[in-house]
């Protein structure tokens, strides 16, 4: 029988594991990575390569303490501009408050350049864990997980290989659902409105089960329309009306969040658009903005509450079977039909 290699015990890496993938003494290798001494360019070069391959950390309170760890639990993420990840980290915070554990908090902006930085630093420090949204890293950030020595949940999707635990739900599950539900009522005029999806990877998940289960129906997007930057009402009203002005004919649209499916609602209302006899909305996420808007917004409930609480609670062996490594932990996202989508027909 064979083992999984995420439940072993993790071993920190060392000088000593620097010292020889580089071929050059500890003490050079410390001088490197401490910017101190004379070392010629090439040795320093050659270290330095074989460090970020390894995904070695230098330990900043080397000495400090006994245990050589510090009771804070790094939570990465892509953006605090948004109303997603704040809800995450209030289930982390809730679970953690009486652990003694503290999280600190890194926020990579969609980078996986910035994931490595934040990532870097946040290890140098040894906290007792770490909680990192997505699966999708750069090979430096990925050795730096894999080698930490210490419990790793990625969050917010399934779709793919995690590097020890993972807690989230399935975005291709979700796109795949709400066409689903969209071509159940009868609506067959379909565009697309979201994000710029190289780097965020959950999106794009979204979109290709969406367009997947379109395509099993025979049927293609007719129109799409995509943005960078930050999530915003006005962003949603100014692509909805760029869509509608190129193709007045659609009779649905899929945004890839509830803050531009917000905007886009507000101006069909203010354009006098029957929604949703003439036209359906739906967002994703299902952020509490939603209830103030004039019409209740259909969107996907993402769990992010419960997907902050699952990732700490492993990470504070508070799960139910108090295993800190190798967890798995999909959740079922949930659809919220608002009043934007007509009765199935």
């Amino acid at each position: 029988m064979t083992s999984d290699p995420r439940l072993e015990p993790r071993r920190t890496l060392t000088l000593r594991d620097v010292s020889e993938a580089s071929g050059v003494s500890e003490m050079t290798v410390s001088r490197v990575l401490r910017n101190r001494g004379d070392v010629s360019e090439a040795t320093r070069e050659r270290v330095l390569s074989a460090a970020k391959a390894l995904g070695y950390v230098p330990n900043k309170i080397a000495g400090g303490l006994a245990s050589q760890r510090v009771n804070l639990v790094a939570v990465i993420i892509p953006s605090l501009s948004n109303m997603v990840f704040p809800e995450v980290l209030t289930g982390i915070s809730q679970v953690l408050d009486d652990t003694g554990l503290q999280p600190v908090v890194g926020v990579t902006n969609y980078s996986p350049e910035r994931e490595e930085q934040v990532l870097y630093e946040m290890l140098s420090w040894r906290p007792s864990g770490v909680i990192v949204a997505g699966l999708e890293h750069s090979e430096a950030s990925c050795a730096m997980l894999r080698n930490a020595g210490i419990p790793i949940v990625e969050i917010m999707d399934v779709d793919g290989e995690a590097i020890d635990s993972v807690v989230g739900i399935s975005h291709r599950r979700a796109g795949r659902e709400m066409a689903r539900t969209i071509l159940t009522a009868g609506y067959r005029k379909i565009g697309f409105l979201g994000t710029q999806m190289p780097h965020d990877h959950r999106a794009r998940k979204r979109f290709e089960g969406f367009t997947a289960a379109l395509a099993e129906e025979g049927l293609d997007l007719l129109a799409t329309e995509f943005y960078s930057g930050g999530s915003a009402l006005l962003k949603g009203r100014e692509m909805t009306q760029a869509i509608l002005a190129r193709r007045p004919d659609l009779d649905f649209l899929y945004y890839s969040n509830d803050m531009i499916g917000a905007g886009g609602l507000l101006h069909c209302l203010d354009a006098g658009i029957d929604v949703p006899n003439t036209l359906g909305l739906a967002g994703f996420n299902g952020v509490e903005l939603l209830d103030g808007l004039p019409r209740r917004l259909a969107t996907m409930d993402a769990c992010r509450l419960e997907i902050g609480r699952a990732a700490a609670e492993i990470l504070s062996g508070k799960s139910q079977d108090g295993r800190t490594s190798g967890v798995r932990i999909e959740l079922s996202p949930r659809l919220d039909p608002g009043q934007t989508i007509r009765t199935a027909r």
